[in-house]
């Protein structure tokens, strides 16, 4: 579980520190309203600027949302099935799907990358064309993320397997359903006491 634990707290740094970019996002996109709105002189930057942020945000949103098992799911099924069984579909769906597509991926993304890098690309959507290769280069980067916590994942699955239960995960964030009813078991459970 050491290994489950590195990649987590990995994609979990990473995923914290790059979310504060939304705050460079948010003057961006409020700097550029400002400007085209009040100031009648519309920037060159931002919307450039404004796409990469928000496009940095989603990708590597993917490994840390993961990560957390935060993933959406249709789980109306799923989260009344056992532990057990829940870990075995888990399995089956990370080798159909989950590998494949990250490791496709992965191998389009390099070249697409390396092209990019050679062509010393630059935006085309602005007079600036700020250069967006170092963008480009997030996309096999955050395969290789996404790859190493889809591992991460494997190993939870068949830990789960062996025990019956899953395996405790790292915790920074709870969600706000969840919280609520656990508060509501809580509460469940004192008044059937008294």
């Amino acid at each position: 579980m050491r290994f489950v634990y590195f990649i987590d707290r990995i994609n979990t740094f990473i995923g914290k520190t790059i979310a504060w970019s939304i705050v460079a996002l948010t003057f961006a996109v409020c700097y550029e309203v400002f400007s085209r709105y009040v100031l009648r002189a519309p920037t060159e930057w931002a919307f450039d600027a404004s796409y990469m942020l928000y496009g940095l945000l989603f990708m590597v949103a993917g490994p840390y949302a993961l990560a957390r098992n935060s993933h959406v799911r249709g789980d109306f099924l799923y989260r009344n099935w056992r532990p057990r069984r829940q870990a075995a579909l888990d399995l089956v769906l990370y080798f159909l799907f989950f590998f494949p597509g990250i490791l496709a991926l992965i191998y389009a993304g390099l070249p697409f990358t390396q092209m990019s890098w050679m062509m010393n690309e630059h935006s085309m959507n602005s007079p600036n064309g700020p250069p967006i290769y170092p963008f480009k280069a997030l996309i096999p980067i955050v395969g290789v993320l996404m790859a190493f916590q889809g591992i991460a994942e494997v190993i939870r699955c068949i830990q789960c397997l062996r025990t019956g239960e899953w395996p405790p995960r790292l915790h920074d964030v709870e969600e706000t359903e969840k919280l609520i009813l656990e508060q509501a078991e809580q509460q469940g459970l004192t008044k059937g006491t008294v």
